[in-house]
């Protein structure tokens, strides 16, 4: 028996916090809040991204978190929110729930990702 995407998303879905586009604009300027951005280089290049998003590409995420790791990325040691997304929320939500397996206290995601931020008004940064 196999597992599609759409049962392991809802899965993850399960166990995060998903917020919505609105909220998350709410919270774009926080101080202690972290964007992190997940999508390939491309999407970036293309699409832009939210202002002042961190760029990790989802492939990794996990080496960039494991303080262990010699990929490790200190951003991921700071005691922040980390609010995780991608184009439409399924890559988020998988992040999301394996940054929380991790031990990363306080993360979520972007219900709809990158396009439901751009579709509730949310400002666009070009990728240089």
């Amino acid at each position: 028996m196999s597992i599609g995407y759409k049962a392991l998303v809802a899965d993850a879905e399960s166990r995060i916090k998903t917020i919505s586009a609105a909220d998350a604009l709410t919270e774009a300027s926080a101080p202690d809040v972290v964007f992190v951005d997940l999508r390939d280089v491309r999407e970036l290049k293309r699409e832009g991204k939210i202002p002042g998003a961190f760029h990790c590409p989802r492939g990794l995420l996990e080496f960039w978190i494991d303080p262990e790791s010699q990929y490790h990325n200190p951003i991921f040691a700071e005691d922040k929110r980390f609010v995780f997304y991608c184009n439409l929320g399924w890559r988020s939500a998988l992040a999301a729930d394996i940054a929380q397996k991790m031990g990363l206290a306080n993360v979520c995601h972007i219900d709809g990702g990158f396009e439901a931020w751009k579709a509730a008004g949310g400002a666009v940064e070009e990728k240089k």
